[in-house]
């Protein structure tokens, strides 16, 4: 069986994460995306680990469901972002990790600890504290040696691992004694696993994905995919196929985002609007033309700078019968990614519309209804049962992105890239038809 899993979310106590971000809209929003297990996430808030513990009930060992939702097949598992912001080596670090806890006892023993240390947890649901990552492993392991700390989008510039302007050249120099601890990598959205193959330590490591939403709508942009022999997965199931230590569950293969629609893609400076691409910034250097202050360095820029080779191999990919593109390792040691859109962004381009706009939130939630879930129309719905159920411009939109058939200019410092599935012509050329066909009052 498949397990979709979306490791990495934010609750409503979570700054600028939307009111609506708790259990019951998360589960009601993982049955329209196809995700089977969520993270219960920032379960070091004390009024959401009240809430969460009221809310859930163990349903395998180390993962819950909802009481209130008796049929309801999502299931959760406890995860939190910590940011640490510290010094060493003579510069301050600020590292953004993932904690897995497979009880609520052990979640609150963590918690305990980590206030013992003068840590604030009530401020923000992804507190910030000023341990290390090492001093961090320490304490988290030492309470419960089941729990896993995954670095979290592991390249954004200012809030990583490997953080250009914050992070570190290894995860040995990261976690120092504990690096043999780090199973993997969260790749990040301005990241993809083939970015992450060119890097040396983590050729044996494993390369998830998760999409670190702030709402609903964003739940599933990342995911990962396990494949099991069995009917039902508990928290050591997951712990022990991210660890690669599992004959029966394994990572399948990944979700991903666009990297270059990712906000940290290329090297830039987003008030001076002045962005490069890694030759550019090789020739050019990394000091903005226009404010002659230091760019902030893209992750495509500093993956380069830290490969094994200098130099990327190529990419390889197949697309399967249902016209998806499919990036494979031609090493054979991690298993393969899809680069994906998500679906309201491709109905929005096809309507001229906005993804915020109540026809385009309508017209998701029907397909979604019709097809399953998004993940379903995005991967396996036959293009031809599309194209009957929401014509032909949302059909050729989900073909476009299936196979990689799209423009997209890339982000930098903090601004999001651009997706464009059809270029302005074509897309002038079509908009009449496409009102027509569907019958929409623009």
């Amino acid at each position: 069986m498949e397990f979709v899993a979306d490791l990495h979310l934010h609750s409503k106590y979570s700054r600028a994460v939307s009111r609506d971000m708790n259990l019951e809209n998360m589960a009601l929003w993982a049955s329209k995306k196809g995700l089977d297990i969520l993270s219960a996430t920032d379960w070091t808030h004390p009024l959401w680990l009240r809430e969460i513990r009221e809310a859930l009930v163990e349903d395998t060992k180390g993962l819950f469901k909802l009481k209130s939702q008796k049929d309801n097949k999502t299931k959760f598992i406890l995860s939190v972002e910590v940011s640490s912001i510290y010094s060493q080596g003579g510069q301050t670090r600020r590292i953004h990790n993932l904690i897995f806890s497979p009880s609520f006892e052990t979640s609150e023993k963590i918690n305990a600890a980590l206030v013992k240390r003068g840590c604030n947890l009530n401020s923000d649901g992804r507190p910030i504290i000023g341990l290390s990552s090492i001093a961090l492993y320490e304490l988290v392991f030492s309470i419960d040696k089941d729990t896993m700390i995954i670095p979290c989008h592991a390249w954004t510039p200012w809030f990583s691992l490997y953080g250009s302007n914050s992070g570190f050249d290894s995860i040995e120099e990261c976690f120092g004694e504990f690096a043999d601890k780090i199973y993997a990598i969260e790749t990040g959205l301005s990241s993809d696993p083939y970015m992450n193959w060119q890097i040396k330590e983590l050729e044996n490591r494993s390369i998830v994905s998760s999409s670190d939403a702030h709402s609903m709508a964003k739940m599933g942009r990342e995911a990962t995919v396990f494949k099991s022999t069995k009917d039902k997965l508990s928290y050591q199931d997951i712990v022990d196929a991210i660890k690669q230590k599992s004959d029966d569950t394994k990572i399948s293969y990944t979700i991903e985002f666009y990297p270059e629609e990712g906000k940290y893609h290329y090297t830039g400076h987003r008030n001076c609007n002045f962005v490069q691409d890694p030759n550019q910034t090789k020739e050019n250097g990394d000091i903005c033309p226009v404010c002659k202050r230091t760019l902030t360095v893209g992750v495509m820029h500093r993956v380069e700078e830290l490969a094994q080779n200098h130099k990327l191999f190529p990419e390889t990919a197949k697309i399967n019968p249902n016209g998806v593109k499919w990036i494979v390792d031609p090493a054979k040691k991690h298993p393969p990614f899809v680069k994906l859109v998500p679906l309201n962004e491709i109905i929005a381009e096809a309507l001229f519309s906005t993804v915020a706009s109540q026809k385009v939130k309508d017209l998701f939630n029907s397909l979604c209804l019709k097809f399953g879930s998004e993940l379903n129309i995005l991967l396996k719905t036959p293009v031809a049962d599309i194209q009957k159920e929401a014509g032909v411009r949302i059909a050729e939109g989900v073909a476009r992105v299936r196979k990689g058939d799209i423009v997209i200019l890339p982000g930098f410092d903090g601004q999001y890239g651009v997706v464009k599935i059809w270029d302005d012509k074509k897309t002038s050329e079509k908009q009449e038809e496409a009102v027509n066909q569907l019958g929409i009052d623009f």
